[in-house]
């Protein structure tokens, strides 16, 4: 079957009409009202709710009508009739094509008061609660903060060769880039080299992606590869790692088959927590946030917000490898780390003891998103809880939590609906208040909205 014809996308807010105009022939002008949680402009049209990529709010534009259902349509704004304030011009040549951001069109002040206003609307409207204090947004740099990075690796012999990079927005084709401006800038310059160094490779069909992942004192290359390398792809990959200063890793299935190719003389992965003289090692295939920058604000706001005092027993939910958990020991309470994954839950207790905390911090293994009350009772009294949970949330938990509940709860959170669904819990069912929340700008020039909250109980 003869594969439709690729319309090639405009970056949003091209103030020029183009073919794509064509597919719209009314020239409906939509007025932009709001900024959804996918960073979508929200008009609405006939009685119907209109979803505009690209779209700012207090814009008027024209647009590319791509899906219409009984109850809403989406499409792009193709020509800006009236700018709205936030607009700027995007950073990145690929912005448009490229998936991997979708808000470069707005300038970052704008983008945290989207954030921000998504959070409010949440809290309100899913949870009935709205915060006593309103926290100034946490923000980083926001250009070259992406330390971890999945790029996707495709033989596309009709472009000239392989393709390296993020997908086209809303598409499964990966976009011909040359650089990108929210990786590292050391790490954009990677992305025309891999490109050759894929081509060269007998395997260079079997080679679905490369994981990025940049430490204090080394950059790492995960290649995901289908086959065994033969010989000469070997040369060219050891040439390749020593040329650029990186580490390659192989990984020829899952997460755990993950395993050092080249050099073997080089530091560790880790990332540093200075305030609290942490270092933190980690695995490449193992989870840590994105953006270490921003990553230490919120690390040192949740400790201000959870206020851990020597004598005192803290819980740090969802745990991971330690990233709130050795800073409420370094300010000298207990704390009890819980993961469901035995892998970081073994990996905490060795960055504990990397950092001269093991006797200040106790990790475990249990399913937080089955616990009942029974299951955290049996954990202890707690005077303080941390939770950072992905992006189902922790139902569950915050359901089990009974009268005897911590009288302070830091929530991080990576999904402004969920944390929503369990203030709610907290509030209406336990007792809590919600004394401030607010946002974390941890991905720049995307719609992704982390948060942080505080609720007590006296």
């Amino acid at each position: 079957m003869a594969r439709p014809r690729r319309i090639p996308r405009s970056q949003p807010g091209s103030n020029a009409l183009n073919a794509q105009d064509h597919l719209n022939p009314d020239q409906t002008v939509y007025a932009i009202e709001s900024v959804d949680h996918e960073a979508r402009g929200v008009s609405h049209h006939e009685g119907k709710v209109v979803f505009l990529d690209g779209g700012l709010v207090g814009e008027k534009v024209k647009a590319r009508i791509y899906k219409r259902r009984p109850s809403f349509d989406q499409g792009e704004a193709i020509t800006i009739l009236r700018k709205g304030s936030g607009r700027v011009t995007a950073g990145c040549p690929h912005f448009g094509v490229c998936g991997g951001c979708n808000m470069q069109h707005a300038d970052p002040t704008a983008q945290v008061a989207y954030k921000q206003r998504i959070l409010e609307d949440n809290l309100k409207r899913i949870g009935r609660v709205y915060p006593e204090i309103m926290l100034p947004a946490i923000q980083g740099p926001a250009w070259g903060y992406r330390h971890r990075a999945r790029l996707s690796v495709r033989l596309v012999e009709k472009k000239g060769g392989v393709l390296v990079g993020f997908h086209e927005r809303n598409s499964s084709f990966v976009a011909d880039i040359s650089s990108c401006k929210i990786l590292p800038s050391h790490v954009s310059a990677l992305i025309s080299p891999l490109r050759n160094l894929v081509t060269r490779l007998s395997l260079a069909d079997r080679l679905p992606q490369i994981e990025v992942a940049v430490g204090e004192a080394v950059t790492v290359l995960v290649f995901r590869i289908l086959q065994d390398l033969s010989p000469q792809d070997e040369i060219l990959m050891r040439d390749f790692a020593t040329f650029h200063a990186v580490q390659v890793w192989l990984q020829t299935k899952g997460p755990d088959t993950v395993h050092l190719f080249h050099p073997k003389e080089v530091p560790g992965l880790y990332y540093a927590l200075p305030e609290f003289g942490i270092q933190m090692p980690f695995g490449p295939a193992e989870f840590t946030q994105v953006n270490p920058d921003v990553n230490r604000v919120l690390v040192s706001r949740a400790m201000r917000l959870l206020k851990p005092k020597p004598g005192e027993r803290i819980a740090d939910l969802f745990c991971g490898l330690g990233n709130f958990s050795l800073p409420i020991a370094r300010l000298g309470a207990y704390v009890v780390g819980v993961e469901g994954s035995a892998t970081l839950v073994h990996r905490a207790a060795e960055n504990a003891e990397v950092n001269g905390l093991s006797a200040r911090a106790k990790f475990q293994v249990a399913d937080l998103f089955q616990i009942d009350a029974e299951g955290l009772a049996h954990l202890g009294h707690f005077d303080g809880m941390l939770i950072d949970p992905p992006r189902d949330g922790a139902m569950e938990l915050v359901r089990a939590i009974g009268p005897n509940g911590p009288q302070r709860i830091v929530y991080v959170s990576c999904s402004p609906s969920t944390l929503s669904r369990d203030a709610q819990i907290l509030v209406h069912e336990h007792g809590y208040r919600l004394k401030s929340a607010g946002v974390a700008n941890m991905f720049p020039h995307t719609a992704h909205v982390e948060s942080i909250a505080l609720f007590t109980r006296e």
